[in-house]
């Protein structure tokens, strides 16, 4: 009978954390660009339902509770219930706010469900190894299918079509595959992490995205300093600086020239003078976000909405305006509470004694990935791509898994306690016996 009760807990947890690995899959994978059948199938609709059902049938079932679930939980939920109220009363287009909202709401369901369900680092690796593995997959993809089609555009579906996102999407993985590169035993499970990350840096190149660059520079400084420098792999230094410079040279031409055509006010090629129009429909995108914020300052003018609120039909190229001018003030400053708690989970984390070698790989591909998010967003629309918020989560499991593993090391390991030989009875305030002397 003792041993019935786990069997039963594994099985009632095993169907959540297959919807779970579903949603993954589906949303980092993009198998409907793989299978054309599929795009008949509103795949992403039908795994996100069927993870929320997995959501309220597993409640009670988990080993943590909703009870349990950290503060950062609190502020997404809150961000989500105010840019639903924001839609309703959107002064631009409600509907289309409503199911912008309902679109993005769905990364709740796959945070909560993440935090109840993983409660090993062997699960908490799993999800990680989906995301980063389908992203690797997604780059060797766009360059097979698009190496002539400019900056990739629109290759891939979803949020890959837009080469901004789709470098994003890279920077933000990166970090993750090289820990896994590092942790694996086997040559043929680092030669995929190899070639994994080598597709992963091309296509970003190619997607010649100026602030998915900047993101790829401050990410990977994190991840040389965790893993190269505190981690004694120096090698690893001089091979991304050389690969990094054969890359440029070989691919990082489009790339150069629109950097170039920000502070140049002579352009000489049609790729530079799109570049140098973008750089400055950007700023305008910027003053029209400040003018939504200073008009709509409690809810915004609802998510999506400032697309048509700006003229331009564009998003603003800072997420931190974006979620401002979408959803308010108030949604800003939880947005910033939210990525913070990312932070101090790190925090405590790198405070705990005793932590194994894999633990240690992804807590700095972790700070890699979240410092290389926070700058990078200053540069792009990604205020509402699951990514980041997952990243956030993968700290809020890591943290709960090692919280948990020395309470119960504690409760296992703690003595009981022993009277002190050759006293009896209470003690004084000095520590003493009470009436009594030490036994000689």
């Amino acid at each position: 009978m003792e041993r019935a009760l786990p069997l039963r807990k594994k099985d009632a947890l095993s169907g959540p954390f297959f919807w779970l690995t579903a949603f993954y899959f589906v949303y980092c994978g993009r198998p409907a660009d793989w299978i054309r059948v599929l795009n008949y199938i509103p795949l992403a609709k039908i795994t996100g339902v069927l993870a929320l059902i997995s959501l309220i049938l597993a409640a009670g079932k988990t080993p943590r509770k909703f009870k349990d679930l950290p503060k950062e939980a609190r502020y997404l939920s809150i961000i989500i219930g105010l840019l639903f109220l924001g839609a309703f009363l959107s002064p631009v287009w409600r509907g289309g706010a409503f199911f912008t909202t309902l679109d993005f709401a769905k990364v709740y369901v796959a945070w909560v469900l993440t935090f109840l369900l993983i409660t090993t680092l062997a699960r908490l690796k799993r999800i990680i190894f989906l995301q980063s593995a389908s992203v690797a997959i997604i780059s060797f993809v766009a360059i097979a299918k698009g190496h002539s089609v400019p900056r990739l555009d629109g290759v891939i579906g979803g949020f890959y079509s837009n080469p901004n996102d789709m470098a994003f999407a890279i920077v933000l993985s990166l970090p993750f595959c090289l820990a896994f590169f590092l942790s694996a035993k086997k040559s043929l499970s680092k030669a995929f992490w190899c070639f994994g990350m080598l597709m992963m840096a091309v296509a970003l190149i190619l997607t010649a995205s100026r602030a998915g660059f900047i993101d790829l520079v401050v990410a990977g400084t994190i991840c040389l300093w965790h893993f190269g420098v505190r981690g004694k792999r120096l090698y690893l230094i001089a091979a991304t600086f050389c690969l990094g410079a054969v890359l440029m040279l070989a691919a990082g031409k489009t790339l150069v020239r629109r950097f170039a055509a920000i502070s140049s006010d002579e352009v000489t090629t049609q790729q530079e003078d799109t570049a140098h129009e973008s750089f400055e429909e950007r700023k305008l995108l910027m003053y029209r976000a400040l003018d939504a914020i200073r008009h709509y300052p409690i809810l915004g003018v609802g998510v999506g909405d400032f697309v048509v609120y700006s003229g331009l039909w564009k998003e603003v190229h800072a997420s931190y305006l974006q979620i401002a001018a979408d959803g308010g003030i108030p949604v800003l400053i939880l947005y910033l509470m939210f990525f913070s708690r990312g932070f101090k989970n790190l925090k405590s984390l790198s405070q705990k004694k005793n932590l194994d070698k894999d633990t240690i790989l992804f807590l700095g591909a972790l700070k890699g990935s979240l410092i290389g998010f926070v700058v990078g967003a200053c540069f792009a629309p990604e205020a509402y791509q699951y990514f980041p918020y997952f990243t956030v989560c993968y700290t809020s499991v890591f943290l709960a898994i090692n919280t948990e593993k020395e309470a119960s090391e504690g409760v296992e390991t703690k003595p009981s306690p022993a009277p002190r030989r050759g006293f009896a009875g209470g003690q004084r305030r000095d520590g003493g016996p009470l009436g009594l002397s030490p036994a000689r």
